[in-house]
């Protein structure tokens, strides 16, 4: 990390001819919990060492300059004139802007340099990452004192109203309140966390990237809302106070699934069982019982390919052959589906092993290798320098 933060440093003294405070701003993973979080469930993820390095400094004046060091493209703008760029990338800072000044913080303009090591489109959540550092750098230049849930939030609106993805909370939350060698529940319905430990110094987080980009996981993200809602809606009849999916047991689940349209019956009986899968893991961590964590993670996967069925052969290829290798204690799609990544967990002593078995076996489906990345649980956005 120590090269990036110096090629950020450099690229802003040479861009800006100022001294810059430096900020750290992480990648996330989920180990566990996927399509619970718009179900008002849990989810269980964690920062990474894969991070976006920010040279923030505040400026006296409304103007903000942008310059992205991966695309090596320089954007200007004007917080009395925010639109959106044809470039994209600049449109992540600039929704955050924004949403700081609908909510009346008193700010000015800054010049920012940023680059990373966050594989961009590689399911770890590099937009997050940069909305929140820039939520982070803003609260720290022009000292707001707010709390890390309400740069939380500002930065989510963000993405969903400027930029026009409509994402959950997770990525933004455990971004900003993420620790080293600690996973957080995050309960989603309350926006509150627990931490638990996460220290297993033999074991390695994998996560292997099909490098199939996710075209209809939007789409059937909405189409696979709409059933859970419909879930809940047969249930509420019987019992008015369910909110949710979350408030469905599964007693009370079987009690009724005969009134289930069969594939309502299957998007839900998934997400009622993920919620008990995260309760059941953050048990295991706190037992030190990483093997029945893994046995966890491989039946949600199990679940979202046959019962939520957002899995693709590509994902499920990868599990596959994770599966097949001692030192491997589980593995699973990790996202929203229909191409993305995988998480597993693997002993140290055998990751050569896996990159050479899983890349081999991938090659053999697909005519191409996945790229994989080997991460840490690390801290969340903080300060480096200044």
């Amino acid at each position: 990390m120590e090269r990036l933060i110096e090629s950020v440093r450099k690229a802003f003294k040479k861009k800006f001819n100022r001294q810059p405070v430096l900020i750290a701003s992480p990648g996330r993973i989920n180990l566990i919990g996927e399509h619970t979080d718009y179900n008002e469930g849990f989810v269980l993820p964690g920062a990474t060492d894969r991070v976006i390095i920010l040279a923030v400094a505040g400026r006296e004046d409304l103007r903000s300059r942008f310059y992205s060091l991966d695309f090596d493209q320089f954007f200007e703008t004007d917080l009395s004139h925010l639109k959106k760029s044809a470039l994209r990338w600049p449109d992540y800072l600039q929704g955050v802007l924004q949403q700081f000044l609908q909510f009346g913080y008193r700010i000015k303009g800054l010049d920012l340099a940023f680059g990373g090591n966050v594989p961009i489109g590689g399911g770890m959540s590099s937009s997050a990452a940069v909305e929140g550092g820039m939520a982070f750098a803003l609260n720290h230049l022009f000292q707001l004192n707010l709390d890390l849930l309400t740069m939380t939030r500002l930065a989510q609106k963000a993405e969903n109203e400027f930029v026009g993805v409509k994402c959950g909370i997770m990525d933004m939350y455990t971004n900003l309140h993420g620790l080293p060698k600690k996973v957080l529940k995050i309960d989603c319905r309350f926006l509150k966390h627990e931490y638990y430990p996460f220290e297993w110094d033999e074991v390695r987080v994998v996560i292997c990237d099909t490098g199939v980009r996710r075209e209809l996981a939007s789409s059937e993200y909405n189409v696979r809302r709409r059933q859970c809602e419909e879930g809940v809606r047969l249930l509420q009849k019987y019992y008015p106070e369910v909110k949710s999916l979350r408030d469905v047991s599964l007693e009370m689940f079987k009690e009724h699934s005969a009134e289930f349209d069969p594939v309502v019956w299957k998007r839900c009986h998934y997400v009622i069982k993920e919620n008990l899968r995260v309760e059941k893991a953050c048990k295991h961590l706190i037992e030190g019982d990483l093997k029945s964590f893994g046995l966890r993670m491989n039946e949600s996967h199990q679940g979202l390919r046959d019962e939520y069925e957002v899995s693709s052969a590509e994902l499920n290829q990868l599990v596959e052959s994770a599966s097949r290798i001692p030192g491997v204690f589980g593995s699973r799609m990790m996202g929203a589906g229909f191409g993305g990544c995988t998480i597993s967990l693997v002993e140290a002593e055998v990751l050569d092993l896996f990159r050479e078995k899983v890349s081999y076996d991938y090659l053999q489906l697909t005519g191409r290798k996945p790229a994989i990345h080997v991460v840490r649980i690390e801290a969340g956005t903080r300060v480096l320098e200044g």
